[in-house]
């Protein structure tokens, strides 16, 4: 190399550091970009072919380095609909390529992106800063499974939730051992008792035994308030449905602590219409207090409650005790349902699995769908698009479902690029930079100087 191979291989240098000038410059703007990551710049050597012995420094080419892989840091957000990934993981987006009257047009195209910072456009899809639109797959509200396994662009605007209806009723509660009934005597025993003689229908017999209207009086005088709650029918329809506990047989008596349990089927039921009916189980108590044999839940068959049809109904059995009581009347510690009416959507939200979460007016909040994260072979070798979206190159090979990272809801990621670091590179190459221009200078003395002894 002599001495204008010098002058154009100081050129060369200063190419490739106005290339890594560009670089930083490009990471200092982006230093307050949603989840942007920072452009690094390689140096490579390149050298003229030559014999060993008479090998000599080359020029240099610079190339770009990705950092996808790097995390930036994660803070809380306002917006309930932002979230971050920590660790590995793209989101999968899509631009629209149009729009008609029902909103905006999409392909079967998807880029992949970090970047957020979602939130509902009017047409009900969540979109980040940079125009893309989140893809995931909906979860059927009933069964809380996906549907498939195809991602779409997802959209929730007037999202409304069927009615459940009631199938299952949790109850747990602690039954008095001397229940203080209103007929409840200390000087006859047997008086916290309920006394089939005093009915014309014998309501003690589980499974078959009833209250007659013309007995209500009696009945609520010789038992107790099991609580209530509101169920469902099949259309949302709410029906309240109230519980007694009357106590048969006591221990005390010579035999042995027996409790029946009665819900109400009709509350204006008169003369010989069927007001309460029997669960169908005898609840019997040991010495303990503890159910012997114990019972885990009593199906209801057919339940109608003021004309109002439930169905079949199991009242799951959670922590039911005979302890003392100083008031003598029952204490409900589980009393729920799985029933709920319909409902529209009002707000929705990331939760900490990776799902979006409805919050809807009937007070339930379900999954509605679930975000997967995409990983890659190669993620520094996928081809950056603007705004923070990434295209699948044959170098970064396939986009893979199920990344290793998590979704954080209600956050953010921050940009990689950090400004001191940034400001350091920018120091370095500024000064590469200028003794570039010295080798200019100087090589241009020296053909000055040659050109001097011709004259």
């Amino acid at each position: 190399m002599g001495l204008f191979g010098a002058l154009n291989t100081a050129v060369n240098g200063l190419q490739s550091q106005s290339y890594a000038l560009q670089n930083i410059s490009g990471n200092i703007a982006n230093s307050q970009t949603i989840a942007y990551k920072a452009i690094g710049t390689n140096f490579e050597d390149l050298l003229p072919d030559a014999p060993a012995s008479q090998q000599i420094a080359g020029g240099v080419i610079a190339s770009s380095m990705a950092t996808n892989t790097v995390q930036g840091a994660i803070t809380n957000a306002s917006v309930s609909t932002y979230m971050a990934i920590n660790g590995d993981g793209f989101f999968a987006v899509q631009q629209p390529t149009g729009t008609n009257s029902s909103g905006p047009i999409y392909n079967s195209s998807a880029d992949y992106t970090r970047r957020g910072d979602f939130q509902m456009d009017q047409y009900g899809y969540l979109v980040n800063g940079a125009g893309y639109t989140l893809e995931g797959i909906p979860i059927d509200p009933k069964t809380n499974a996906p549907i498939g396994n195809a991602v779409a662009p997802l959209q929730f605007s007037n999202s409304f939730l069927p009615a459940t209806a009631t199938t299952t009723i949790t109850y747990g509660a602690n039954l008095p051992s001397l229940p203080q009934t209103s007929t409840y005597n200390a000087a006859f025993p047997g008086s916290e008792l309920l006394k089939p003689a005093g009915f014309n229908a014998d309501p003690t017999v589980a499974g078959t035994g009833t209250v007659q209207g013309q007995d209500v009086t009696t009945f609520l005088s010789e038992s107790l308030d099991g609580g209530s709650v509101t169920a469902y029918d099949s259309s949302g329809q709410p029906v309240n449905t109230q519980l007694r506990w009357a106590k048969v047989d006591s221990a005390a008596s010579g035999g042995t602590d027996t409790w029946e349990l009665f819900y109400q089927s009709n509350s204006a039921a008169t003369g010989t219409q069927v007001a309460w009916k029997n669960a169908g189980v005898d609840f019997k108590f040991d010495a303990t207090g503890n159910l012997n044999p114990s019972v885990s839940s009593v199906p209801l068959t057919g339940v109608t409650i003021n004309g109002t049809p439930l169905g079949n109904i199991a009242i799951k059995v959670n922590g039911l005790t005979q302890f003392s009581s100083t008031n003598g009347s029952v204490t409900v510690t589980t009393l729920n349902q799985d029933g709920y009416p319909p409902g529209q959507l009002q707000s929705i939200s990331i939760s900490d699995t990776g799902r979006i979460t409805g919050s809807f007016t009937n007070g339930k909040n379900v999954d509605l769908a679930e975000v997967p994260l995409y990983s890659f072979a190669s993620s520094n070798n996928l081809k950056a698009l603007s705004g923070g979206a990434y295209q699948v190159t044959g170098d970064s090979g396939p986009a893979l479902v199920g990344a290793s990272g998590k979704l954080v809801g209600g956050s953010l990621e921050g940009s990689n690029a950090d400004i001191a670091d940034q400001f350091t590179k920018l120091i370095v190459t500024q000064q590469a930079y200028s003794a570039n221009t010295r080798v200019i200078t100087t090589a241009n003395q020296m053909s000055q100087d040659l050109l001097s002894m011709i004259r």
